[in-house]
């Protein structure tokens, strides 16, 4: 039973990554959050080697998870109307973080 489930998860993450802009809030990564790193000071080497070995990594798979607690989350979300934002903090947050931040800033070191 629980290869059925592990293929239902990657199917389900697989269905949200390709739909995306159909599925997911109106607030999609790209404009959004790249003006929220427009500012950043040089990280250095070392952050950036352990952003893209460790956190990138790590945040992609929250990224993932985040997508299958919105799909199972849904039903509810649609009822009380706040799937938008559902989805931008369960969903589109996560991705920003990963695809769309400068490799090696890791917080607010402004």
């Amino acid at each position: 039973m629980g290869g059925f489930r592990s293929t239902i998860f990657v199917y389900m993450a697989a269905i949200l990554l390709l739909a995306g802009g159909s599925l997911l809030p109106q607030t999609v990564c790209a404009s959004d959050c790249a003006s929220e790193y427009e500012q950043y000071s040089d990280p250095g080497g070392a952050a950036m080697v352990a952003d893209l070995v460790i956190v990138r990594p790590l945040t992609f798979v929250v990224s993932l998870a985040g997508a299958a607690i919105w799909v199972v989350a849904l039903p509810f979300t649609l009822l009380g109307g706040n799937t938008g934002e559902a989805g931008d903090v369960l969903v589109v947050d996560p991705l920003c973080y990963t695809f769309v931040r400068p490799l090696g800033y890791l917080g607010d070191d402004e």
